[in-house]
C-alpha cells in the first residue's frame, strides 16, 4: 500500500444470495430442499479507488447501487468474495449509530460501551469524556437510562462518541440529518474541523448540498461500477441530470399506464451524457437570454464590493412546467461556492410555468470580496429535476480599494475606548 494513501480499493467483487423462498428451520431445510431457490446479485463488480490521506470523498449513485455496501467492506463489518481493501490508520465508523448501546445502562455508562468498540482505552475515554457529553448537549440528562432518551438525544449522543474518537478515516453513511437544525450545523462545523486537522471522511450521502460543502471528490457508484469521479462540481450535475431522466421517464410511463392501464416497462438504468457539460435538463423550457445590470439599469461585469447586481432571466416553454422553481449559484474561480438560493428555499409559493417570460433577482449590496465570480442559473420542476441548468452562465468580478481576506465582507466598526474608527 503507497505510503501516502489512506484507503486502497482494489478490483473488489461483491455478490449476495437473494433467496426466493427460503426454510428457516431444519425442517423446513430437510423437506423443501427444491424450494430453495436464490438469485445471485452482484453488488460491486470489480471496483477500484485510492482516497489519499486527508482527502473527504463522497460516494453518491442511486438506491441499490453499491455505496453502503463499499463502505461496509471499509469499515470491515463484510468482506470482498474478490479483490483487496486496505486501510492505514484508526477507523471511526457513523454507519450505525448506537450500535452497542444498552437500553438499561446510563447515557455515561454508553460512551464507555461504544468508545471501546473504536477501540479508545479507559484511559483515552477518560479524556475524551467531557467533550463527549459537552458536544451531545445532554448533561442533564447523561445519568438517566438511554431507553428514557428519544430518538434525537439516542442519535446525538451516538455521533458525539464517533467524532471524538480522533479517528484517521472517519466513514459516514446518511446520518448527517441529526437532531434539530442547530445541532446539524454543529455537526457539519465539526466535520469540517476534522477534516482541517487531516483526517479523511468517506461520506454516503443522496443529499449533494453535504457532498459539495464537504468533500473534495465524488464517485459515482452506477450498477456496481463506478461510472464518474473527479471534483464534486463536475460528477454531481451529471449524476443529477441522469436522476432526473430516471423521475422524468417514469413519471411519462405513469401516465401512459393511467391512460392504458398497461404496466410500464422497466426504464433503461444506462445514464445518458448531456450535450453540452455546462448545460443540462429535459427541455420543457429554456433559458434565452441573461442579464446582469447595476441599479441604474446598465449592463456590467464588473462591480464594487457593496454595490447590488440585478439579473434579468428571460425563457422561453416549450411544453408546460408544473412546479416549476428558479435557482441561482455564485461560485469563486477556484469553485468554492459562495452563495446559492431558489424560490422553494424560500418557500415561495408554487407556480407554473405556461408561456415565455423572464425573472428577475436583485442581489442587495453584495459583499464579496474582490475577485472573479461564476454564476449558475436554473430552471427545476417537481422534486428537483432539471429542466435547464445552465453552469458558469455568466462571470462577474468585484474590486475594493480596502485589502480585506477571506469569501465576503462583513459590516463592523473599530472601538478604542471612547473613540470609533
Amino acid at each position: 500500500m503507497k505510503e501516502c494513501n489512506a484507503v486502497e480499493v482494489h478490483r473488489v467483487v461483491k455478490k449476495f444470495k437473494v433467496y426466493q423462498d427460503k426454510g428457516h428451520t431444519i425442517k423446513e431445510r430437510a423437506l423443501f430442499k427444491r424450494r430453495r431457490k436464490y438469485e445471485e446479485r452482484t453488488v460491486l463488480d470489480e471496483i477500484s479507488f485510492e482516497i489519499p490521506k486527508g482527502q473527504a470523498v463522497g460516494l453518491i449513485g442511486h438506491n441499490g447501487c453499491g455505496k453502503s455496501t463499499t463502505l461496509k467492506l471499509l469499515t470491515r463489518i463484510m468482506y470482498p468474495d474478490a479483490g483487496t481493501v486496505e486501510m492505514q490508520g484508526r477507523v471511526s465508523s457513523l454507519i450505525e449509530l448506537g450500535a452497542g448501546f444498552h437500553p438499561d445502562m446510563s447515557g455515561r455508562q454508553n460512551i464507555y460501551i461504544n468508545a471501546s468498540i473504536f477501540g479508545l482505552t479507559k484511559k483515552e475515554i477518560d479524556s475524551r469524556l467531557h467533550n463527549i457529553i459537552a458536544f451531545s448537549e445532554l448533561e442533564e440528562y447523561i445519568d438517566n437510562p438511554v431507553r428514557t432518551y428519544s430518538s434525537g438525544m439516542y442519535m446525538r449522543l451516538a455521533f458525539s462518541v464517533a467524532i471524538n474518537v480522533d479517528a484517521d478515516i472517519l466513514l459516514i453513511d446518511e446520518i448527517l440529518a441529526v437532531g434539530d437544525a442547530n445541532f446539524q450545523a454543529k455537526c457539519f462545523n465539526r466535520l469540517r474541523e476534522i477534516k482541517s486537522g487531516g483526517t479523511t471522511i468517506v461520506i454516503v450521502s443522496h443529499a449533494m448540498g453535504q457532498i459539495e460543502q464537504i468533500c473534495d471528490r465524488s464517485i459515482w457508484i452506477h450498477d456496481g461500477k463506478i461510472k464518474a469521479d473527479g471534483i464534486p462540481r463536475e460528477v454531481d450535475p451529471i449524476y443529477l441530470d441522469f436522476m432526473g431522466q430516471q423521475r422524468q421517464t417514469v413519471s411519462e410511463k405513469k401516465e401512459e399506464c393511467s391512460n392504458t392501464d398497461v404496466l410500464p416497462q422497466e426504464c433503461s438504468k444506462e445514464p445518458q451524457e448531456p450535450e453540452n457539460k455546462k448545460r443540462w435538463g429535459n427541455g420543457l423550457a429554456r433559458i434565452k437570454n441573461i442579464s446582469m445590470k447595476d441599479v441604474n439599469g446598465k449592463s456590467r461585469s464588473v462591480f464594487k464590493v457593496g454595490e447590488d447586481i440585478i439579473f434579468k432571466i428571460h425563457y422561453c416553454v416549450n411544453k408546460t412546467v408544473e412546479d416549476a422553481c428558479f435557482g441561482i449559484g455564485i461560485f469563486r474561480s477556484d469553485g468554492v461556492q459562495c452563495f446559492g438560493t431558489n424560490t422553494k428555499i424560500e418557500q415561495i409559493p408554487l407556480f407554473h410555468l405556461e408561456e415565455d417570460g423572464y425573472f428577475t433577482l436583485n442581489l442587495k449590496e453584495v459583499s464579496l470580496l474582490p475577485g472573479e465570480y461564476w454564476v449558475d442559473i436554473a430552471i427545476e420542476c417537481g422534486y428537483g429535476i432539471p429542466v435547464d441548468y445552465f453552469t458558469k452562465a455568466l462571470r462577474f468580478e468585484t474590486y475594493s480599494e480596502i485589502n480585506d481576506v477571506g469569501i465576503a465582507r462583513i459590516n463592523h466598526t473599530w472601538k478604542s475606548g471612547s473613540q470609533i474608527f
